[in-house]
């Protein structure tokens, strides 16, 4: 940024979701924004995504679609909800003792709110296409980040697909030229005000910062592997199962879950320990489908063929799940990390890319709280020093949130494969919607609504869920030994508020 301007110059390196809305964030602000991908352009459909497999579903919830509606790009929500599918609620797929097979609908909210199944490539088509019609956003493909001086704010990208011809003799042979050009891609040198490093789980941004930043950094490979599947649409073109549910098939140690598609398909992932996979990958022609008929009843072949099934398994890659806990996300005024690239979470609770996509929401909501876009800035210097002082409360802000999601992400999957078919679990799930119908001034509210429906932080949902969860237990015990060991749901509906009142108003703040 040149002295006295006013304008910054923002790199963005990864060009994924979080990217581009850091992105359009940036550039609606007036900056100066560069976008650097590995990557070919993510809208050609031969580039490879970054789990190498064909399709990846994600859920999108209310802290993605709030960040994005704040983004000043008009009408950008709305060309992307029209893509997406609404699920209402998990459907639990098991087998009673008996031998049934049977199908159990469970409500993610009392209030009828609900989640969008939405395609990864399409809300990063229609990103990209919203900073492709900015004249001050510069898009560059195929670049790699090879170095970065934080101090001095200059970055270093290699080039990939074009070749440095080094110097050689005057008149070098065609077969000269060529053995030369092979030799290294071509490295450009690029100053910047702030660099957003925004390059997913396996970041080059956060590997160059912690050469500059005293950063904490905690990795943690969880015993899951996951593996993609597909059931195709039936042959009138139609979803072979409900699309406005998630379906799960839980397993206890592992699971089997499948979300809709525009084409009418689903795309399926398998969740299991290695071992497992090891086990049916022997002989799939044998185990896998034995696997597939004891846990997850009506899979196979009624969804899927026993031969699609055995060749997805042997086709697409067993893939880890890693959890990244670091701190901190900045270094003076000049660098700062967001998403998978700070914070890489397990998929359990579908708020990877919505936390990722708050991340950028409340990153420049802060530098607007330090006017780092006030004109009345004097010059370069006070805007360094506030950028800075924005950078340290980001990162004192966002941390202890981005850890309480990873702690979250990591419980609901017991939740999912286990828990889901659980007594104990119904019981709290009805009584915290009871009252949240019943008592809204008491502002109860299941711990999946805080997350999924609204914007409260998430250190203070972990918060508020413990709270009350010692409130329920306490009710629960009070009204077994009151009413003769009645359980919480045969209890008279008077009573039930009275000794609910009760325990709100002695422990409810």
């Amino acid at each position: 940024m040149a002295e006295g301007s006013k304008t910054q110059k923002v790199l963005v390196v990864g060009a994924g979701p979080v990217g581009a809305l850091a992105a359009l964030y940036a550039a609606n602000r007036g900056d100066d924004v560069h976008v650097y991908e590995l990557r070919a352009d993510l809208r050609d459909p031969s580039t490879t995504p970054l789990n190498f497999t064909k399709s990846i579903n994600l859920a999108l919830s209310e802290r993605g679609i709030n960040s994005m509606r704040h983004s000043q790009c008009e009408g950008l929500v709305e060309e992307i909800l029209k893509e997406t599918i609404p699920m209402h609620a998990r459907m639990i797929h098991g087998r009673r003792k008996g031998g049934d097979i049977y199908h159990e609908s469970q409500e993610y909210d009392a209030n009828g709110r609900y989640i969008q199944a939405v395609d990864r490539a399409s809300l990063n088509k229609r990103l990209l296409g919203a900073l492709e019609k900015l004249p001050n956003v510069t898009l560059h493909f195929n670049h790699k980040l090879t170095g970065a001086d934080f101090n001095k704010k200059t970055a270093w990208f290699e080039q990939q697909g074009r070749i440095k011809k080094a110097d050689h003799a005057q008149n070098p042979t065609p077969s000269d030229a060529l053995e030369h050009d092979q030799k290294r891609a071509t490295e450009i040198s690029v100053t910047f005000d702030l660099l957003i490093g925004a390059d997913g789980a396996h970041s080059a941004t956060r590997y160059h910062l912690m050469k500059f930043a005293r950063l904490d950094y905690q990795q943690e490979y969880i015993d899951t592997l996951w593996c993609e599947f597909h059931i195709s649409p039936r042959s009138d073109s139609s979803f072979a199962i409900d699309p406005n549910h998630l379906h799960i098939w839980p397993g206890g140690s592992f699971m089997f879950i499948a979300i809709p598609s525009l084409d009418k398909s689903f795309t399926c992932t398998l969740f299991a320990p290695a071992s497992h996979f090891n086990s049916v990958s022997e002989k799939p022609e044998q185990k896998l489908v034995k696997f597939f008929h004891k846990n997850f009843p009506g899979v196979c072949p009624e969804l899927i063929s026993t031969s699609d099934l055995q060749k997805q398994l042997r086709e697409n890659p067993h893939l880890p799940l890693i959890s990244i806990k670091c701190k901190p996300y900045h270094y003076k005024s000049s660098v700062v990390i967001l998403g998978d690239a700070a914070h890489a979470m397990v998929p359990f609770y579908g708020q990877g890319m919505n936390a990722g996509l708050e991340d950028v929401r409340v990153l420049f909501d802060i530098l607007d709280e330090h006017k780092i876009y006030d004109s009345a800035v004097p010059d370069h210097a006070a805007r360094n020093s506030a950028r800075e002082a924005a950078l340290d409360e980001y990162t004192s802000r966002r941390a202890p949130d981005a850890a309480a999601i990873n702690d979250l992400a990591l419980r609901n999957y017991e939740e999912m494969r286990s828990s889901v078919q659980s007594p104990l679990y119904k019981m709290r799930k009805w009584m915290e919607e009871t009252v949240n119908i019943y008592l809204p001034s008491l502002g109860w509210r299941t711990q999946y609504t805080r997350v999924s429906f609204e914007n409260q932080r998430y250190s203070e949902v972990e918060k508020a869920v413990q709270r009350q969860g010692r409130i329920l237990m306490g009710v629960i015990g009070l009204s077994l030994v009151g009413m003769g060991g009645l359980t919480a749901f045969g209890l008279a509906r008077r009573d039930f508020w009275k000794h609910l009142g009760t325990w709100v108003s002695q422990f409810g703040k």
